[in-house]
């Protein structure tokens, strides 16, 4: 058996197709998505990050509105630039870039962001409502996630699904997502006794735990579905933190690093960004771009 390859590349650009489509048919309204970026201090990774998400924002016609700020920028001065972006009617999305300089609060930042316009779905609010099986924004990773099992799979009921990791930002809004689809969820991390034998049992299993090749083939059960959230650095390049040499021979689908996941999350962000901007116009929901 081979796995089949799990495309995001591919997926995450006709994603931003549709919602170019979506914002056009907005934009015909009078109405124009508008998305806030604030990065604090000259993080190399996440200038790039910054570059890419206001790039592709413009591409699908919305307003990217990016504000860069010192890294010995007062906290209360940031709390302030976030409270007019609150205010302001034509900025739907605030997305504040992490990880923030260390004298900063996060938790405080994250949740001074009005929690419909929290297009990152990190606000207490937001999280809450997620876990709660009401409306809310939900994280970008874990969204892009959902839609690639969505794809491959249809119907997700019923499955033994196992998340490899308990972050705020991924593995504990991914099993809630997975749990809204009525799949049965186990989480683990990296210190879970017999995390293989757990595995070998799990239809899919949604590797966050940060570790380089981490889950290994024998660990696969055959034809399991295996989504890769990892991004490692190593003397190799870019991997997963499943060893995909060895579970793509056992899997019978599976995310590449990179082109997998990782293209997803800004074309998730971007779903987020239209879903709040139709909201906040009294407009349906998109369809297919929330949980």
């Amino acid at each position: 058996m081979t796995a089949k390859l799990i495309d995001g590349k591919a997926f995450a650009a006709h994603l931003r197709a549709r919602i170019g489509t979506e914002v056009a048919a907005m934009k015909a309204q009078g109405i124009t998505p508008g998305l806030a970026v604030v990065l604090v201090g000259e993080d190399p990774a996440s200038q790039v990050y910054v570059r890419s998400k206001g790039r592709m924002t413009r591409e699908v016609g919305m307003n990217s509105l990016e504000h860069r700020l010192p890294a010995d920028t007062p906290q209360a001065d940031l709390l302030a630039l976030i409270d007019r972006l609150n205010a302001d009617p034509a900025v739907n999305g605030i997305l504040v870039q992490l990880p923030l300089p260390r004298h900063m609060d996060e938790a405080a930042v994250i949740n001074a962001i009005d929690p419909a316009k929290d297009v990152d779905g990190f606000h207490i609010l937001n999280v809450g409502r997620l876990a709660t099986g009401q409306k809310a924004m939900v994280p970008c990773t874990p969204l892009g996630c959902l839609m690639l099992l969505r794809a491959h799979l249809g119907d997700l009921s019923g499955k033994n699904a196992l998340v490899i990791g308990r972050s705020n930002i991924v593995g504990k809004p991914m099993a809630q997502l997975l749990l809204r689809d009525s799949a049965t969820v186990t989480v683990a991390h990296s210190r879970t006794a017999n995390l293989p034998a757990l595995c070998r049992q799990a239809d899919i299993v949604v590797a966050a735990v940060g570790r380089a090749r981490f889950v290994q083939g024998d660990w696969i059960k055959p034809g399991a579905v295996v989504i890769d959230v990892g991004i490692n650095r190593t003397d190799d390049g870019l991997v997963g933190d499943v060893d995909f040499d060895s579970a793509a021979p056992v899997a019978g689908a599976i995310t590449p690093v990179p082109g997998g996941v990782g293209p997803m999350t800004i074309a998730c962000l971007l779903a987020n960004t239209l879903t709040a901007t139709a909201r906040a116009n009294g407009l349906p929901d998109p369809k297919g771009l929330t949980p």
